[in-house]
């Protein structure tokens, strides 16, 4: 496992006397200048580099892209995976006042068009050569684009001559900024200067740029007393999308202000193992992760014999109990400490191991985690603590900590911001890091910011000690044809809980008579099952998994296929309904699934049906079945009933 030369002791945060991202920066380097800021994968082994090493490249960097007349205010997009380069591209073009932003990969040729556009892009990096060539067919009609730069030289060879604006990364290889140049840079850049644009994903229409200011940002990391305790010698492990603005801004700025050391993976076909090889002690990470693992431990569990899943029930049972009456402040008796410690050693300890055997908690946002996945990370010592936050409200404005947590809720306000529930349970949020508005878009930033109250858009409750629960989007209520308002969120999730065959549920019936759900199901879960029934052989479910491995987002035609006779099983419709009904038990009568289509396959962003953060396009879902959905309430042949 990577060890970081620190002590165990708080990290010191330098965002609170920081003026601009840049400035951060460079009191980092001063603060910290010899302990390790990130690892990069190389060969069979991880590369450190120091703060003073990482800050260097990033000199040289600024001082190439100055080379290339970007004025401050200018535009630099990066597109590429989440690794070493793009961090320093990033760092480099806040050290000179440009607004950067990132294009999530496996974007569209249309799509990275349109950002590029949208943005006014001067310069755009590149680190895969599927998106270079996205780029290069964008890029004719794109005036305001001058410089295309791949990251790697060898694609820079390859495409040499296609296009006059390609550049080698080499124009990025001069002699680093002088200390004066990084001063004058610096001092002329405000606080209240755009420093980043966000793009949002674009469930509801073209994707909107949230202009982020050094302000914005720096109100966000430097509220240390909201989060979760750092220490100088953690160190985490980064995957996710730096498009995406909680890993971008929450994690990646965050690193930079307390000092914790990152590793970057070098791909999510590799993750678990180099989990266990870095063994990281905090980390953030989506819902989806987790509902993952504890989906595959579940179904490792059902094969294994009658004690080992008796000994797996116990044990849940115990450290159940456990967390319970630690949530509810009570004592623990002592025979139930001795239980959980024995539980801890027989079976917690090992599901530790699989995540590396050092995290002492995750950060968890960008949609609801389901309360039995929550509940069984808890128990094994390792706590979820969920957050939530928006966009254009610089990431996060609730988190729950270890000193303070509550399941089912996404925490308690940060502090220096205030809070409204408006008359319909819209959360609304005043303070610093509210966001300038969208770029080139007066009237969506009319429509977002209301005499200085941020409109979510997400329907809450605040409990009376201050811990918010989200309940549901504003803009997907659905209201029956009897007139009854529910919240499709609260009825997703209590379906989709129910078992790990189920990826997605889309619950249906806006003035309808009843509600109806859409079932995408889980690919790997499926098959697996399907292995245990002889419904696909043992050779497509190891070509497909080894392909979800490589891309975990992939749905191609050949697991469409896999999955075909195992989904359209009488067992596994029977299977399906008998979660559907345990769900139903959790929700109110008029709340319940009378209902469902499942479909033959899982959701995914090849078919549009899904956000680059893997956030359900509803609309595009319910338009592309709505014949399907008409059918359910008039044939009682089609679809299942419940």
């Amino acid at each position: 496992m990577l060890s970081v030369n620190a002590p165990h002791v708080p990290a010191l945060h330098i965002s609170h006397s920081s003026r601009t991202l840049g400035d951060m920066l460079r009191k980092r380097v001063e603060a910290t200048p010899d302990r390790q800021a990130f690892f990069e994968r190389e060969g069979s082994g991880w590369r450190p580099y120091t703060w003073a090493q990482a800050y260097q490249k990033v000199l040289r960097i600024a001082a190439g892209l100055r080379k290339l007349s970007l004025r401050r205010g200018d535009r630099l997009a990066i597109v590429g995976p989440t690794k070493l380069p793009w961090s320093l591209y990033d760092l480099a073009a806040q050290m000179l006042g440009l607004v950067s932003f990132g294009i999530y990969q496996g974007q569209t040729e249309e799509q990275i068009r349109y950002l590029l556009d949208h943005s006014q892009a001067t310069v755009v990096l590149v680190g895969d050569e599927s998106e270079l060539q996205c780029v290069l067919r964008a890029a004719s009609d794109l005036p305001s684009l001058t410089t295309i730069i791949p990251w790697d030289e060898a694609l820079h060879v390859r495409y040499q001559g296609t296009d006059p604006r390609l550049q080698s990364p080499s124009v990025l290889e001069v002699p680093a900024l002088t200390p004066q140049q990084v001063s004058e840079s610096l001092s002329a850049i405000s606080p209240d200067d755009t420093a980043i644009l966000i793009y949002t994903s674009g469930t509801t229409g073209p994707p909107k740029g949230a202009m982020l200011t050094h302000r914005n940002l720096l109100a966000l990391l430097g509220n240390n007393k909201g989060f979760a305790s750092f220490f100088a010698d953690d160190l985490t492990i980064s995957f996710l999308p730096m498009a995406h603005s909680a890993e971008r801004v929450l994690s990646f700025y965050g690193r930079v202000s307390t000092g914790v050391a990152t590793a970057f993976a070098s791909s999510m076909s590799r993750l678990l193992e180099e989990l266990r090889e870095v063994g990281p002690t905090v980390f953030g990470s989506v819902p989806r992760i987790f509902e993952k693992a504890y989906s595959k431990i579940l179904t490792e569990v059902e094969r294994k014999p009658a004690p080992v899943r008796s000994l797996f029930a116990w044990a849940r049972q115990v450290s159940g109990e456990r967390l319970d009456k630690q949530q509810a402040g009570e004592p623990i008796p002592w025979s139930l400490a001795l239980q959980h410690q024995v539980a801890d050693r027989l079976l917690w300890r090992k599901i530790r191991a699989f995540f590396g055997g050092r995290v002492r908690y995750f950060i968890v946002g960008a949609a609801p985690t389901p309360k039995d996945v929550l509940r069984f990370f808890w128990a094994a010592g390792m706590p979820i603590l969920e957050a939530y936050g928006m966009t254009e409200a610089t990431a996060v404005t609730h988190v729950n900590t270890l000193e303070s947590a509550r399941l089912g809720t996404v925490g308690r306000l940060l502090s220096g911001l205030e809070q409204k529930l408006a008359d319909d349970g819209e959360i609304l949020i005043r303070g610093p890091q509210v966001f300038q508005g969208y770029y080139r878009n007066p009237e969506a930033t009319a429509q977002a910011i209301v005499d200085g109250w941020l409109h979510t858009g997400d329907i809450g409750s605040i409990d009376a000690d201050g811990f918010l629960r989200i309940t549901d989007r504003k803009k997907h209520l659905i209201i029956t044809a009897g007139g009854k308002n529910l919240s499709p969120g609260n009825i997703e999730s209590a379906l989709k809980s129910t078992d790990p065959l189920i990826s997605h549920v889309i619950a249906h019936g806006d003035m309808r008579p009843y509600v109806s759900a859409i079932i995408a199901p889980s690919p790997l879960e499926t098959l697996d099952w399907g292995l245990d029934r002889g419904l696909v052989s043992k050779a497509e479910v190891k070509a497909r998994t080894e392909e979800l491995v490589a891309n975990p987002s992939a749905r191609s035609e050949a697991l469409a296929q896999a999955m075909e006779p195992i989904v359209q099983s009488q067992a596994f419709a029977e299977r399906l309904l008998a979660a559907i009904r345990r769900g139903n038990e959790h929700l109110a009568h008029v709340e319940q699934v009378r209902r469902v289509l499942i479909l033959p396959r899982d959701l995914c962003q090849e078919h549009g049906e899904l956000t680059p953060t893997m956030k359900v396009r509803r609309r595009e879902v319910e338009e592309k079945y709505r014949p399907d959905l008409d059918r359910l309430y008039q044939d009682q042949q089609f679809g299942l009933s419940v």
